[in-house]
């Protein structure tokens, strides 16, 4: 078909079965249902929070700038992906600066059904044990453990074989895991 259509000088455009939802252009309404799967993700790239609303400010600026066509059941993969190269982006720029983390790094990530006193240490821990994995590790675990994504989503937007995220996020939890227990035990 594509031959024929060539030939005839017109571009071949597959057609689409009933079954697949139509593309749509990403726009802001649409990405306002994403911000806080982002942020999330965001947050377990970034040392701090404020890194986290710049990173996810910035990759929705460039969501925006650079609309792409993509379905509704890719919307989430997509962004992911655009924040991971927008990470990578900004850490490159930022490689020179220290890395500090403040004390109001929590505030927004607690759930506010749960008591805080009580999870911020968990939560700051497991965070800052992400911090400290390799980028490719850290990409795993935010990817699945952060943002819930299932194990071929996150393989397919990280770029990887589904073997290769498996085995990155099992070294990525035994690390966090490890982290958490010499952080009970120093406590």
């Amino acid at each position: 078909m594509a031959a024929i259509a060539e030939a005839r000088g017109r571009p071949w455009i597959p057609q689409r079965s009933g079954k697949e939802p139509a593309p749509h252009a990403l726009r802001g309404s649409l990405l306002t249902d994403h911000i806080d799967r982002l942020r999330s993700v965001a947050y377990a790239l970034t040392p701090s929070r404020h890194d986290a609303d710049d990173l996810v400010q910035e990759t929705l600026a460039r969501v925006l700038a650079r609309p792409r066509l993509v379905r509704h059941d890719d919307d989430q993969r997509y962004l992911v992906r655009a924040l991971r190269n927008t990470w990578i982006d900004m850490s490159r720029a930022r490689a020179s600066r220290p890395a500090t983390i403040g004390a109001d790094a929590l505030e927004w990530a607690l759930d506010g059904a749960q008591d805080p006193g009580a999870l911020a240490l968990d939560v700051f821990a497991a965070y800052q044990a992400m911090r400290e994995l390799s980028p490719k590790l850290r990409e795993a675990i935010a990817a699945v453990d952060v943002l819930g994504m299932p194990y071929r989503d996150a393989a397919r937007t990280l770029g990887i074989r589904l073997g290769t995220l498996q085995s990155r996020l099992a070294r990525a939890r035994t690390r966090v895991a490890t982290a958490l227990q010499g952080a009970e035990a120093a406590a």
